[in-house]
């Protein structure tokens, strides 16, 4: 049975409107059900367009039409802006899906330009990844590449490695998802005629989850629906978390003013979470200044107050974690409803582990990178190898100019390298002798020390947190991201007495790994989750776990502007709302070796909102 508020939204036939849908409002069921009323008050289905942004949101809200309209059957189209642009492109310009680059062919031509330009960088797929983020910023946002200024590595070096991204392209006669985007928008632009009958064909448009929307594919939808506008948003400024891809709340705040006409209609019931959860949520989000205001009420059964807990690292916040999760299995809560968050994939690598080790069986939504296939800790392995009897080309290679020692890969010809060899090769540069001399001391030092020892005199004897420091600034990434894991990689040595032991630890954790995945796979499995804010976002679970609530999380470090600390405002209130009865907050005093400080948000909290705890 419908609300009033979806009820009015359901029956909202011509002119454009906009469907402020908060957390667990109904949004879906309002959605489907408008479709089915417009074709009742005689629409025809094939001019109904249904726009989402993966295909699994697409597929999931097809199901639920058919199943609300079953027996019967109507052709309404429902497809990602992506599928829809490449059907428009398709009949333009007779595109078939050989025509399309897939992810795989972008990474082979980004690393085949960087290999030709001789680009160092630690670790080529993370490189190749900034790259492409950064090449659909300039499509998405279509700015002119002379006036786009990278976040990630030198304008210079962007500039060149773009270009060149562009010839391949069009050497292989291919177009990428953004291209997509790009064309449709070019192809409306210069062939009127084309637009029109499209704008005939699809005269009633539906957009989901409208706060991820950027700018080039509100255009284009904009110039889909005219002249009839009939054009119908569902979203909540209050989830625009995709900033980084060219999604800003600031679309969606402006809509009414692009369409004055708008029909604005608020969803102001949370159907799926407690009173206390709803109530904590919106203390949090009510400070963002960027937003609509909105009066939320939880419907779901009054629950616990939020916890808020303080643990004295993350060793501490880990075990009251798995405690906590045992707990409530043992009390009959299906482990498919509790999920873990964390702000990034790098912090899921923690609770894995813990989780692996306690055997408590979990899925994750995202890739968890592996701590030692990092670059960093290949760096310290290689190191580590170069203190015993050989010393093998390859790993010399990887380590021998990080700090910058000026030696050249002419002077390691052979396949195993000796410092007699070298010292010979720099006969005629006494200055070179000496550097090699140095290196040569620094490997002689670090034999027969303890794992957790030789790491730390790598990095701050022989001088690697200077060397990540010079790269994070050339590179234009975060220091402090790369000393967390380096951290990270000393840290799991700590209880190792041998570089061997420390191995067998490593083999030990990739099996537990190799093996959960293979079990992973079993999509019956009950299982806990374990995934990042952002991959979160339209999940919803009966408990819920938020760990390192802590400054330089969760608001990330990278966040300084007060578009970013919103930015990162409205990711924890997407968090926080995918609970429906139990809210964990879990901050630490300590991390590496380094005090923390609770997260300003926690701040927002009244005191009748949470449960606050204190680890040992």
């Amino acid at each position: 049975m419908l609300s009033s508020d979806q009820m009015t939204a359901v029956q909202h036939l011509e002119g454009p409107a906009m469907v402020l849908a908060g957390p667990g409002s109904g949004k879906t069921m309002v959605i489907t059900n408008r479709i089915y009323h417009l074709i009742r008050q005689g629409v025809r289905p094939e001019n109904i367009l249904v726009i989402t942004f993966t295909r699994a949101a697409a597929r999931q809200m097809q199901q639920r039409f058919e199943h609300l309209t079953a027996p019967e059957h109507f052709r309404v189209t429902f497809g990602t802006f992506h599928a829809v642009f490449f059907q428009i492109l398709k009949n333009a310009y007779g595109y078939t899906a050989e025509n399309i680059l897939r992810d795989d062919e972008r990474y082979r031509i980004i690393t085949s330009i960087a290999a030709g330009l001789r680009i160092d960088c630690g670790d080529m797929n993370e490189w190749a990844g900034d790259v492409l983020s950064e090449i659909s910023r300039v499509k998405a946002e279509q700015i002119p590449l002379d006036y786009y200024y990278a976040s990630s590595v030198p304008e210079e070096e962007f500039r060149t490695v773009y270009r060149m991204y562009r010839e391949r392209q069009a050497q292989l006669g291919k177009i990428d998802f953004d291209d997509m985007c790009v064309y449709t928008c070019d192809l409306f632009h210069s062939r009127p005629d084309i637009l029109q009958s499209w704008q005939d064909h699809f005269q009633y448009i539906l957009v989901d989850e409208f706060q991820d929307i950027n700018m080039l594919q509100y255009r284009i939808v904009c110039s889909l629906a005219s002249p009839r506008n009939n054009l119908f948003i569902v979203g909540d400024d209050d989830q625009s978390i995709y900033r980084f891809r060219g999604s800003r709340p600031e679309i969606m705040l402006n809509f009414p003013k692009d369409y004055p006409k708008a029909k604005v209609i608020r969803l102001s019931e949370n159907f799926r979470s407690t009173p206390q959860i709803v109530n904590a949520s919106l203390h949090v989000i009510s400070e963002n200044k960027t937003r609509y205001a909105k009066d939320l009420i939880g419907r779901n059964e009054s629950g616990p107050p939020v916890e808020v807990m303080e643990c004295r690292d993350m060793d501490t916040e880990l075990l009251y974690l798995i405690n906590s999760i045992r707990k409530s299995l043992q009390s009959g809560m299906p482990a498919s409803q509790i999920a873990v968050l964390t702000r990034t994939n790098l912090e899921g690598r923690g609770p894995a582990a813990r989780l692996s080790e306690f055997q408590i069986p979990f899925r994750m939504k995202d890739a968890v990178p592996l701590l030692w296939d990092h670059w960093i800790a290949k760096d310290l392995m290689a190191y580590l190898r170069l203190s015993g009897e050989t010393m093998e080309r390859e790993d010399f290679l990887r380590v021998c100019n990080r700090p910058n020692r000026y030696i050249t890969r002419e002077s390691a010809y052979a396949k195993t390298i000796s410092f007699p060899g070298l010292y010979a090769w720099y006969s005629d540069k006494p200055w070179m002798r000496e550097r090699l001399s140095e290196f040569e001391r620094t490997l002689r030092m670090i034999r027969g020390m303890r794992p957790w020892a030789a790491v730390n005199y790598i990095r701050r004897g022989a001088g690697y947190d200077s060397y990540l420091q010079d790269y994070a600034r050339k590179r234009r990434i975060d220091f402090e991201e790369l000393l967390q894991i380096a951290d990270e990689v000393q840290d799991s040595a700590k209880e190792c007495e041998t570089v061997s032991a420390w191995n067998e630890k490593i083999e030990t954790i990739r099996s537990q790994l190799s093996d959960r995945r293979k079990t992973e796979q079993d999509e019956e499995r009950d299982c806990v989750t374990l995934a990042t804010l952002h991959s979160a976002k339209g999940l919803e679970f009966s408990e819920v776990f938020l760990l390192n609530v802590n400054e330089g999380v969760i608001p990330y470090r990278r966040a300084s502007l007060e578009t970013e600390i919103e930015e990162e405002r409205r990711l924890f209130y997407v968090g926080m709302t995918r609970a429906k009865t139990k809210l964990h907050l879990f901050y630490v005093k300590e991390r590496y070796n380094r005090k923390m400080e609770p997260s300003r948000f926690l701040e927002c909290l009244k005191p009748g909102d949470k449960r606050p705890h204190h680890g040992g």
